[in-house]
């Protein structure tokens, strides 16, 4: 089977020949430190960002007042220095002194809530509205104080209030998806285009100075990003490699593995307005075609962990409970034979392609052919959000805060019906609805665990997706970046501490 002869290695022409051909790498100080990523940003301008790399750039240059701690993905102060609630309504906010933009201005309450404002303001057309939207107001109480009243109950205003915050003047601007926005993140933008990125370490903002220039560099080849690690031209390569090819690079030209478990989700996305994959027990047959543990253990070469709902293990608000439907082939074959042939669509890079052919293997083997088209990740999204697809691999890549779930699964949130939200899969549950914003409205934890209970409960018997893994989070660094470490959620920040 296809599956089985993909397993190995990825066959690396010249790889190592060509390392040892080339130069050298310069001397350290005579380079920026340098992040290999697969794809090109869309965007830097935080108000926009949405995508896991863009989301991670902009980061690296703009703060909000909560930054996340890496390993519990709790809401810690970054620009704020305190907070506290009065009531259930009003959180009362004290502002870091002594901040500066990386302009030089200094950050005031009334960025703050200029920030919050535009961000909530339909005309600006920020993807961040929702999750501003039930802030009521937001009062300045003088220079490094304000109040945020919320105009209805919302779980999540810490975690919220991770949204980077802009100054004043800027924060309705037009969009710069090149940059250009003052921000209060460790380093400023010096120079941007969407493959190359060059950042310089910020004299101010909310945190210590980086010790090093920094460029984000897009290279699509995964070659290519291997070649540039061994000839030590890059230093991090965070989720960027195969991981088959991980054992053929560590230990090569001083790299190392850094890895830990990854609060994501892959997952196979259907068309549920789409014939066949309107019936239920077709999403069902599918989930019993698909062998997500020899994936795991071959493709992934064991890092990760298979996926028994939505939430990865351990996660406060997944249920104990919740068990995926078991590797069954032939109860698959009873329903997928004779169906028409269907269409997979996965993005260009090199595994997710593997992992797409080897999941049309799997269909084919219980009955159901499956062809793979592979797309750039714009147009794969684009059409995605059209709901031109019958089925795609996808992935939630920072699976922080469980609210998260109804961005991709309430009602009012497929993408074209006026709504908010990136429900792809066209999911139209009302109860699920409904809980989703029961459990984003109170902060009782016990309550809010309940809620997500039913609705894993009821997403296991409707299978809009079938969740598949849980990736490990993997970077492979230089000697000058040994001490880099991805957060929980795939972030880049520490970058800004290496010595």
């Amino acid at each position: 089977m296809v599956y089985d002869r993909v397993v190995r290695p990825p066959l690396v022409f010249g790889l190592f020949a060509l390392a040892s051909s080339c130069a050298g790498p310069p001397p350290a100080g005579e380079r920026p430190l340098e992040i290999v990523v697969p794809q090109e940003l869309a965007t830097l301008d935080p108000r926009f960002s949405t995508r896991g790399h863009d989301v991670k750039a902009t980061r690296l240059v703009h703060a909000g007042l909560v930054g996340l701690d890496p390993d519990t993905l709790a809401p810690t102060p970054l620009a704020a220095r305190s907070w506290r609630f009065s009531d259930e309504r009003t959180l009362e906010v004290e502002l870091r002194p002594g901040v500066r933009f990386h302009g030089g201005r200094a950050l005031t309450s009334i960025d703050v809530c200029a920030t919050l404002s535009a961000l909530a303001d339909p005309s600006l057309g920020s993807p961040h509205r929702a999750v501003v939207r039930a802030i009521g107001t937001c009062e300045p109480q003088g220079d490094d104080r304000l109040r945020l009243v919320l105009a209805s109950d919302r779980a999540t205003l810490l975690t919220d209030l991770e949204v980077p915050i802009l100054r004043a003047d800027q924060a309705r601007s037009a969009p710069a998806p090149l940059g250009g926005l003052d921000g209060l993140g460790p380093y400023r933008i010096a120079r941007a285009s969407p493959s190359v990125v060059e950042l310089a370490p910020a004299d101010t903002g909310v945190g210590p100075r980086a010790n090093h220039a920094l460029v984000i560099r897009s290279i699509r080849d995964e070659n290519a990003r291997a070649l540039r690690l061994l000839a030590g031209r890059t230093d991090i390569a965070p989720n960027a490699l195969s991981p088959t090819l991980l054992p053929a690079l560590e230990g090569r030209a001083g790299l190392t593995t850094r890895a830990r478990s990854g609060a994501n989700v892959s997952y196979l996305l259907f068309q549920n307005d789409r014939p066949p994959f309107d019936r239920v027990e077709v999403r069902r047959a599918i989930a019993q075609a698909v062998d997500r543990d020899r994936i795991v253990r071959t493709l992934l070469s064991g890092r990760a962990q298979a996926a028994s709902g939505l939430l990865p293990r351990g996660h406060w608000a997944a249920p104990a409970s919740t068990r995926a439907l078991d590797f069954d082939p032939a109860a698959a074959r009873a329903v997928l034979a004779g169906l028409p042939e269907v269409t997979l669509v996965t993005s260009t890079d090199r595994l997710r392609i593997t992992i797409a052919r080897a999941l049309a293997q799997m269909l084919a083997d219980a009955g159901l052919r499956a062809r793979v088209v592979s797309l750039d990740f714009g147009v794969l999204l684009a059409r995605l959000d059209s709901g031109d697809f019958e089925m795609a691999t996808l992935q939630m890549p920072e699976v922080t805060e469980p609210n998260l779930l109804s961005w991709f699964f309430h009602p009012r949130g497929v993408p074209g019906e006026g709504g908010e939200g990136k429900n792809r899969a066209r999911y139209r549950d009302p109860e699920v609805g409904a809980w989703l914003d029961a459990a984003g409205a109170t902060r009782d934890q016990g309550r809010r665990q309940t809620l997500y209970s039913q609705i894993a409960a009821r997403m296991q018997r409707d299978l809009p997706v079938v969740p598949l893994w849980h990736e490990d989070q993997v970077a492979v660094v230089s000697e000058r970046a040994a001490s880099f470490s991805l957060s929980a959620e795939g972030r880049w920040l520490s970058v800004a501490k290496l010595p």
